[in-house]
């Protein structure tokens, strides 16, 4: 009789946590990175399931929007996020602007995201061989408006000049860094929600060869600190 019930009270501990880990698995699968990197992985493959494309869906967010992530990318022809994520209507709230840098009209659009639409999670989206971080790399005149945006680029490009490796990748990868430090640190909405670990704000890099989109790890003090010592 006691071997039975320290069977049954081994079969419930082992029941309950099973069913803590498969929850916690499950609310890992839906975070909005999973969700975005899932998708992408969709469309890698050739196996895109276009959700959220329906005319109940058109019909639905006519009553109001909730995108449960917000895309910061490049303006590039070749990287529209709703596609390479395979997501639908009213699931992305997307910002693009060349080199993926970010203004104060483009916080605006992000603030509004974050305090009035509720979104948690912001992605920095950059790519292989971008054209404005490449202008920026090759130096030289920038004609119009076009300077603008270089000017934004140049700092991570400098981060990156005597560092190992491509420069031009080095540098897109150095500039989602940046970005993504820069809207973390932005007060009062996105510097206060992140703080509070409200709001995650990560970077990311599309490739143009095979469409994959992998992470963009933030930068060290290490790697800075040692860029610094070499530009004395």
């Amino acid at each position: 009789m006691k071997r039975i019930s320290v069977l049954l009270a081994t079969l419930i501990v082992s029941s309950f946590t099973h069913g803590v880990v498969a929850e916690e698995h499950s609310a890992a699968n839906d975070s909005p990175r999973q969700k975005l990197l899932d998708g992408n992985q969709r469309y890698v493959a050739a196996k895109l399931s276009h959700p959220d494309q329906t005319h109940a869906r058109l019909e639905e967010l006519a009553q109001g929007q909730h995108p449960f992530a917000v895309i910061l990318s490049c303006s590039d022809s070749r990287v529209p996020p709703e596609i390479v994520f395979d997501q639908g209507l009213g699931d992305l709230f997307v910002i693009r602007v060349a080199g993926n840098i970010v203004d104060n009209d483009a916080l605006g659009s992000i603030e509004y995201a974050v305090e009035h639409l509720g979104v948690k999670y912001i992605m920095v989206l950059g790519h292989e061989r971008c054209g404005a971080v490449d202008a920026t790399v090759k130096g030289g005149h920038a004609p119009g408006h076009i300077a603008s945006l270089v000017k934004a680029i140049t700092p991570a490009v400098n981060q990156v000049k005597h560092e190992p490796g491509d420069l031009l990748d080095n540098a897109v990868r150095a500039n989602v860094a940046m970005v993504v430090k820069k809207l973390q640190s932005t007060p009062p909405i996105l510097k206060e929600e992140y703080e509070k670990k409200e709001l995650v704000i990560e970077g990311a890099r599309y490739d143009l060869d095979d469409g994959s989109v992998t992470m963009v790890p933030p930068r060290t003090e290490a790697v800075s600190s040692a860029h610094k010592k070499e530009s004395k």
